[in-house]
């Protein structure tokens, strides 16, 4: 009987094991496209991750989103399939688009698939696809990096710089080639630091020993010239204190970023560029 129940019971640690492995993009793409076609593709979308994550609480994200001739953007969704919440970042545009760059400071909670899906003004659907390793840090429940309490009294602030697009981190380097470098010779690139703890409901106080309770950045929205350009959705997987460089018009001549939170903070910045 002994031998038999050590069988049923290896038999259960393996199956569970098994379903653990299962990938989660099935689901999600049901759940978030049901029966919608998606064209997989590495030309409309290049991805720009790193092999292995050296710090999972802070793994910079990036792409360029491409449209194909004679179409432009109505959004772009980047989903970390083994995240606690994997839709990690939406970018939805107010001003159609043919070309984006986007790179994001996010917290990898484990190896993952990253997809990231591009939804044109008609309604077609684009993706691609790679894999992050990560450092067995645990990204989503690390304590963070700042008191909780200290963290408040900046919460919110942001600074607003703009810099050439082709002035990018090394990470960055090799996200522009063809198609896509043509389609973003008229882009400057901003830069948008946000003081925030993106407390994910999974950290604990190291004080208190109590869970923090989630907050974390629920929109931000990007006008340019007092008109909207894109509005940026949230999530958990945001690093906290994140980083978001984004492709903006080199006509620009001022910014407005208005961000707001979960715990119903809105805050405002305003940058007007030089030269205007």
């Amino acid at each position: 009987m002994k031998a038999f129940a050590v069988i049923g019971a290896l038999g259960v640690l393996i199956a569970s094991q098994a379903h653990a492995l299962e990938p989660s993009w099935p689901d999600l793409r049901e759940e978030l496209y049901g029966g919608q076609f998606l064209v997989e593709t590495g030309d409309t979308i290049s991805i720009d991750a790193p092999y292995r994550s050296e710090m999972d609480s802070r793994t910079r994200i990036g792409a360029t989103v491409t449209a194909p001739d004679g179409e432009t953007l109505d959004s772009v969704t980047v989903i970390l399939d083994e995240n606690p919440m994997p839709v990690s970042a939406v970018f939805r545009f107010a001003r159609p688009v043919s070309s984006f760059f986007f790179d994001i400071t996010m917290r990898v909670n484990g190896p993952t698939p990253l997809h990231v899906v591009a939804r044109t003004v008609r309604g077609q659907l684009f993706v691609a696809d790679s894999f992050v390793k990560t450092s067995g840090q645990g990204a989503c429940s690390a304590p963070p990096g700042t008191d909780p309490e200290l963290a408040l009294a900046t919460l919110g602030d942001m600074t607003v710089e703009v810099q050439q697009l082709s002035d990018r981190p090394p990470l960055l380097q090799t996200a522009l080639s063809g198609s896509a470098a043509a389609g973003l010779d008229n882009a400057k690139r901003m830069d948008l630091a946000v003081q925030h703890p993106s407390h994910s409901g999974m950290q604990m106080n190291q004080i208190t020993l109590l869970y923090i309770p989630a907050r974390y950045i629920d929109t931000i929205a990007v006008d340019l010239d007092g008109a909207p350009f894109v509005g940026i959705t949230g999530s958990i997987s945001l690093s906290e204190n994140p980083e978001i460089r984004l492709s903006i018009p080199t006509s620009a001549q001022s910014i407005d970023v208005t961000l707001t939170d979960t715990g119903g903070t809105r805050t405002t910045k305003h940058r007007s560029l030089p030269g205007f």
